[in-house]
């Protein structure tokens, strides 16, 4: 059995997807990883590569989804975008990170944010 939080947060990532390709993001991968750590969704937008950190929570009562993107997490986006642009030679594309944050309430309408060049 999955654990409650981790069904949220793949529910989370899903309507992040979608919220994406919404605002025009074409999908490569979704939680690639590496031995640095793991990054969500990558994808482009045009031309730019970004590296997407996907937060869900079921309320803001203890602060907001990307409030919890601290540095110790940025770092290890960082290792693994850098090992995801050395392993398929995409140092040509400029990138950038993005955040998107995501509210499920139960009976509520979710709430998806998203933060361009959060880091």
């Amino acid at each position: 059995m999955v654990a409650p939080h981790l069904l949220r947060g793949r529910k989370g990532e899903r309507i992040a997807c979608r919220f994406l390709m919404r605002q025009g993001y074409d999908i490569l991968a979704r939680r690639y990883s590496s031995g640095a750590g793991e990054v969500d969704i990558i994808a482009f937008e045009g031309e730019t590569l970004v590296f997407v950190e996907v937060k869900t929570r079921a309320s803001g009562q203890f602060g907001e989804p990307w409030e919890f993107v601290d540095r110790k997490k940025q770092y290890r986006i960082r290792r693994t975008a850098e090992r995801f642009i050395a392993d398929h030679e995409m140092n040509r594309y400029t990138y950038r990170f993005d955040i998107v944050s995501v509210v499920i309430r139960p009976g509520a309408k979710e709430e998806v944010r998203l933060f361009r060049n959060a880091f």
